[in-house]
């Protein structure tokens, strides 16, 4: 069955950085588009970055454009969310999403 396990959360001072990684297993990791959503206190899940199988096409929510980079490998299953200026609005559990299927989710705090 699908897997998928985060790991790289913490606590973190506004302007400061954070590497999301998720392992994944289970599925041919290659073919599918891999996700990164976020939930903070009181919100909707939402959607914070995506890229394509291969890796050629990425998206950002605007709110994150230009701070965060997703990436993947392939050969290690993984995804990272490379998470830079981080301002407290940012503060959420972070989750890695595959196909139909939803990690643990890793806390991210941003505070001084």
């Amino acid at each position: 069955q699908v897997q998928l396990v985060e790991s790289g959360g913490g606590l973190v001072q506004p302007g400061g950085s954070l590497r999301l990684s998720c392992a994944a297993s289970g599925f041919t990791f290659w073919k599918y588009s891999m996700f990164w959503y976020r939930q903070a206190p009181g919100k909707e899940r939402e959607l914070v970055a995506s890229i394509t199988g291969a890796g050629g096409s990425t998206y950002y929510a605007d709110s994150v454009k230009g701070r965060f980079t997703i990436s993947r490998d392939n050969a290690k299953s993984t995804v990272t969310l490379e998470m830079n200026s981080l301002e407290p609005e940012d503060t959420a559990v972070y989750y890695c999403y595959a196909p139909n299927s939803w990690g643990q989710g890793t806390q991210v705090t941003v505070s001084s």
